[in-house]
C-alpha cells in the first residue's frame, strides 16, 4: 500500500529518532543549512491568497487509499482528512478540491511532489498538503515548507480480541507466545521485530495494508494487532477493542498531525492555521472523528 510506506517513512524520519531537540530556542542551533535544492517556478507552484479567493477553489493534496484519512467511494473522496479540508475551504469561503496522491520515499519527496517543485513527470503543485507528521527539528532543513495547522495527535495502539484476553489487555510482551498481525514494513513490525532481541518474530503476522491487519483480526486469524490508532479503531467490530499500553523502547509512541504550505505563501498558512483552531476550538474537528466512529486526540498548542 504506497499510501501506508509514506506513513512508515515518515514516521521513521520523525518518530523513532531518540534525541532530537526539546526546546524551541536550541532546536536549530546544530543544523547546518545545506544547498538549497533549485527551486521550480512559479507557474507550476501553489498560488497566493488573494488568488485563492479570487478564482473561488483551493486544493488539498492527500494520500491515497489510505482509510480511514483518505480514500475513494462510489468516485468519490472521502475521509478525515478530507472533512478536514472541507471545513478549511468553508471557512476561506471557497470551494474545496483534492489531489489523492501517490506518496514518495519519504516526507522530502511528498512534501517536494506536492507542494514546491512538483512530480517528476507531469502535474502540478497543490495549496496544502494534508496529514503531515510535525517535527520541530525536521523543520529546520526543509525550509521550503511552512508546517502548520497542527490538528491531531495519532499514536501507536494494540487492538486486540476481547474473547482472547478476558481479563489483561495484552502487551508487547505478550507477543512471545500470541500472534499480532502488523502491516508489512510498517513502524509496528520494526518495532516487534527488534523487541526482545528478535524473541517475537516468528509470532509476527506480516499483511500489505492496515485494512487486511484487522480483517484477519476479525477473522480470528490472530490475537492482536498493532499499528496507527485510528486505523485500528476504523476496523473495530464487537469482537475486538484497541488501548494504548506503554511501549517499552519506543522513542515515539505519538506524533502530531498537521498542514503543509509552500513557503512563498504565508498568509494562506495563517489563514489555514486560523481555520483549523476554529474548528478544533468548536469541536468541528473532533466531530469528524466522531463521524467515523473514532476516538479523537487534539494536538498540544
Amino acid at each position: 500500500m504506497i499510501a501506508a510506506r509514506a506513513f512508515r517513512s515518515v514516521v521513521l524520519t520523525l518518530g523513532l529518532l531518540a534525541g532530537l531537540a526539546t526546546t524551541a530556542t536550541a532546536r536549530c542551533e546544530d543544523w547546518v543549512p545545506q544547498p538549497k535544492p533549485q527551486n521550480a517556478s512559479r507557474d507550476i507552484v501553489g498560488q497566493e491568497l488573494d488568488v485563492i479567493l479570487d478564482r473561488g477553489w483551493i486544493e488539498f493534496a492527500v494520500f491515497d487509499d489510505y482509510p480511514p484519512y483518505s480514500f475513494e467511494e462510489g468516485g468519490q473522496p472521502r475521509g478525515i482528512d478530507i472533512d478536514i479540508g472541507k471545513l478549511i475551504a468553508e471557512d476561506l469561503g471557497v470551494a474545496p478540491r483534492f489531489k489523492l496522491v501517490a506518496a514518495g520515499e519519504n516526507l522530502d519527496a511528498d512534501l517536494r511532489n506536492t507542494l514546491w517543485q512538483g512530480p517528476v513527470v507531469g502535474g502540478a503543485v497543490s495549496n496544502v498538503m494534508l496529514r503531515v507528521p510535525y517535527d520541530s527539528a525536521f523543520t529546520c532543513r526543509v525550509e521550503q515548507v511552512v508546517f502548520t495547522g497542527q490538528y491531531q495527535t495519532e499514536g501507536i495502539a494494540i487492538a486486540y480480541n476481547k474473547a482472547a484476553y478476558p481479563e489483561e489487555k495484552p502487551v508487547p510482551a505478550y507477543f512471545r507466545f500470541d500472534t499480532v498481525a502488523v502491516e508489512n514494513d510498517s513502524i509496528a513490525d520494526f518495532y516487534l521485530t527488534s523487541l526482545a532481541g528478535g524473541q517475537l518474530k516468528d509470532n509476527i503476522r506480516r499483511f500489505p495494508d492496515m485494512t487486511q491487519v484487522m480483517a484477519a483480526l476479525a477473522a480470528g486469524e490472530v490475537k492482536a494487532a498493532m499499528g496507527p490508532k485510528a486505523q485500528l479503531e476504523y476496523g473495530l467490530t464487537d469482537d475486538l477493542a484497541v488501548h494504548q499500553p506503554p511501549l517499552p523502547g519506543f522513542a515515539v509512541g505519538n506524533w502530531t498531525i498537521g498542514l503543509g504550505v509552500n513557503f512563498r505563501y504565508r498568509p494562506l498558512a495563517y489563514a489555514v492555521d486560523d481555520a483549523i483552531y476554529a474548528a478544533l476550538s468548536d469541536g468541528r474537528i473532533a466531530a469528524i472523528f466522531e463521524s467515523y466512529g473514532l476516538s479523537f486526540t487534539p494536538p498540544e498548542r
